[in-house]
């Protein structure tokens, strides 16, 4: 009788461990079919596939993310494995963004019935324009005036409240949302990707973008500072139709490959879900009351300020010989920096001493700076000044010198050794009769009061008065002496350029 006991529990542990074997078996079933098999937009709201990754560390491998975002645009095929996917968008066409609830029974209890803020960004993939993209983005602004790089389609989107874009970030949207009802978004993304390239000569391989989204909750004070969650996939964005005909050439590519080579990259999914993060560290302006005032005006700053207007220069402009050496340290390279009015580019070459400042090239400076800084930077770097619109020579007449070549003209050898003509640069940039009058003081140490009228010698030695247009017609390093004539009022004299 005894034994007769024990056939129910055996039979209980055999069925139990049937159904843990069973249920085993079936969670590999929704990798193995292809995607064309079932439809993707459904399976993904079953728990079985909101974790993403498979190849997690060991201590992740349980971790169910609170949140999940899935794009509903198709990955590319051209990936290889491991590799993060890949996304073609159009420019200006509505793609749908699912924003799922993935908490677990009793997790994050103190959002339930309350809203969330999830802040969408369109960011730069590559590291080197992330550091210039206050400079990126602004000269795309002074391109396409009026125009946003981030829009949400209102009317499509499902579930969002209070959706705001802030002016003065084109490539952010914010809305809150309540997690316990459904909740999709339209985004429309306006810029593509051969935008921001360096080289414009067509065919260029477009910048890869990040859309980003950072999820908040809110604090104490009915602020939405305390994050959540963030998640980020890597997109591409093309003229209208622009992603569809990439998408094709990438998967006729990967049908001329062989099975093996195949092998080393990964499936086009037709949907795209965003992995998780690091929050979006530049978010000061996350701090927002239910009224953030985003249509109020905001207060205007001064053009020279970002590009060092003289209130932010400890210094007056440098001289013409500080130049910066590979011998110069990290400290004295940011001073460098400083005296030559590049103050907001200390940050990132912070760690840069002279040799390895001196070692960027011009396409380097360029992405890292931008353009109009990048361009100054590269000058100021190797040394090179602006030319002068014109040089002209002059050398002092006196006496002795006039008595010397009046000796040497009657020496039929014509030697002139034991005479010895000292001439002077002067550079003009306006090309002024007054801008000639301040040189010559300078070069007299006298004040520009003190010259009356300059004049030229012409032919047969007539004195023919200087003019802005005469000055514009003179030759580049043309030589003059210069002869001075006491004039008519006391302390001035006339110059005549021979």
């Amino acid at each position: 009788m005894a034994w007769a006991l024990k056939l129910p529990l055996a039979d209980e542990v055999i069925e139990s461990g049937l159904v843990q074997d069973f249920d085993a078996s079936l969670s590999g079933i929704g990798q193995e079919l292809g995607a064309g098999a079932y439809s993707m937009s459904d399976v993904l709201a079953l728990p079985i596939f909101k974790q993403e990754e498979s190849s997690l560390p060991p201590d992740n491998e349980n971790k169910i993310l609170p949140f999940q975002y899935v794009l509903c645009a198709a990955t590319s095929p051209a990936v290889k494995l491991h590799d993060e996917t890949l996304t073609y968008l159009n420019q200006g066409q509505s793609y749908e963004i699912r924003m799922l609830d993935n908490r677990k029974l009793g997790e994050l209890p103190e959002i339930n019935g309350k809203l969330v803020k999830s802040i969408f960004r369109v960011v730069f993939h590559d590291r080197r324009l992330q550091y210039t993209e206050h400079q990126q983005l602004e000269g795309w602004r002074w391109n396409r005036p009026g125009d946003r790089i981030l829009d949400i389609d209102i009317p499509m989107s499902v579930g969002i409240i209070d959706p705001r874009a802030n002016p003065t970030q084109l490539n952010t949207v914010e809305f809150l949302w309540d997690p316990a009802k459904r909740t999709s978004v339209f985004i429309q993304v306006h810029c593509i990707s051969t935008e921001f390239t360096m080289r414009k000569h067509g065919g260029e391989k477009g910048v890869p973008f990040r859309v980003q989204i950072d999820t908040f909750k809110e604090n104490e004070n009915g602020e939405y500072t305390e994050h959540l969650h963030s998640a980020s996939c890597q997109i591409k964005v093309f003229k209208p139709k622009g992603a569809d005909r990439k998408q094709k050439t990438d998967r006729e590519k990967m049908e001329k490959r062989t099975p093996h080579e195949k092998e080393k990259y990964q499936p086009s999914y037709e949907t795209t879900i965003l992995t998780e993060c690091s929050p979006w560290p530049e978010i000061t302006y996350v701090n927002n009351s239910p009224s953030p005032g985003f249509n109020s005006s905001h207060s205007s700053f001064s053009l020279g300020e970002g590009n060092g207007s003289p209130n932010h220069q400890p210094e007056p402009p440098p001289p013409v010989t500080d130049n910066l050496l590979p011998t110069t340290t990290p400290q004295e390279a940011q001073q460098w920096l400083h005296r030559n009015r590049f103050s907001t580019f200390t940050r990132l070459f912070t760690n840069f001493s002279g040799a390895d400042l001196l070692k960027l090239t011009r396409d380097d400076v360029i992405q890292i700076c931008g353009p109009a800084d990048g361009i100054r930077l590269f000058n100021a770097l190797k040394g090179r000044m602006v030319r002068p619109r014109l040089t002209i020579y002059v050398c002092q007449e006196s006496l002795q010198l006039r008595e010397q070549q009046q000796q040497q003209q009657k020496h039929e050898d014509g030697d002139s050794n034991g005479t010895f003509f000292v001439y002077h640069a002067i550079y003009l940039e306006e090309l002024t009769a007054v801008e000639l009058t301040e040189k010559i003081a300078q070069l007299f140490s006298i004040s520009p009061c003190q010259i009356s009228q300059i004049y030229k010698q012409g032919p047969t030695g007539i004195h023919v008065l200087i003019s802005d247009e005469m000055i514009q017609n003179f030759q580049e390093e043309a030589c003059f002496i210069l002869d001075t004539m006491k004039a008519e009022t006391n302390d001035s004299y006339h110059i005549i350029l021979k």
